[in-house]
C-alpha cells in the first residue's frame, strides 16, 4: 500500500508540474475562465481537483480561425486578393500595349529618322560622295 501511495504522489507530482509549465506557456488568449496567474494558484493549491478544473475548463482550444491543413484556394482570403490584383495588372499591361501599339502606327511628322513616305529609302551612301563631289566642285 504504501508503494501505491508514493507511486501516486510522484505522478500527480509530475502532472502537477506539467499543468503549471502548460498554463504558463499558454497564450493568455487561449485560458478561459480566470487569468492565468489564478489558474496557476488552483493548481498548485488544489493538487488533484486543480489539475481536472485546468485540462477540463481552463485550458482553451486551439484558435479555430486558423485551420488545419491545406484551405481550398476560394475559401483563402490572400489568394482571392491576388487574384484581383493579377487581373488589374493584366488589364494595366494589356492598356499600356494598345497605347505603345497606337504609337507605333502613327507615322512620325517630326523629320526623324522614317520620317516621309514609308517607300523612300534612305539614301544610297556612294550619291553622297557624289553630292559632295558636285558640292565641291561648286563651293570652287
Amino acid at each position: 500500500m504504501p508503494r501505491l501511495l508514493l507511486g501516486i504522489a510522484v505522478i500527480v507530482v509530475v502532472v502537477t508540474i506539467y499543468a503549471v509549465v502548460d498554463c504558463a506557456m499558454m497564450a493568455s488568449s487561449r485560458v478561459r475562465g480566470l487569468p492565468k496567474a489564478a489558474w496557476i494558484a488552483i493548481i498548485i493549491l488544489l493538487p488533484v481537483i486543480g489539475l481536472v478544473l485546468w485540462f477540463l475548463i481552463g485550458r482553451g482550444r486551439k484558435n479555430p480561425t486558423v485551420a488545419s491543413g491545406p484551405r481550398a484556394p476560394d475559401d483563402d482570403p490572400a489568394f482571392l486578393v491576388s487574384l484581383n490584383r493579377d487581373a488589374e495588372q493584366d488589364e494595366r499591361i494589356r492598356k499600356l500595349e494598345e497605347e505603345l501599339a497606337a504609337l507605333d502606327s502613327e507615322s512620325p511628322d517630326d523629320g526623324g529618322p522614317g520620317a516621309g513616305h514609308p517607300d523612300t529609302l534612305p539614301d544610297d551612301p556612294a550619291d553622297h560622295g557624289a553630292d559632295r563631289q558636285d558640292g565641291d566642285s561648286r563651293d570652287r
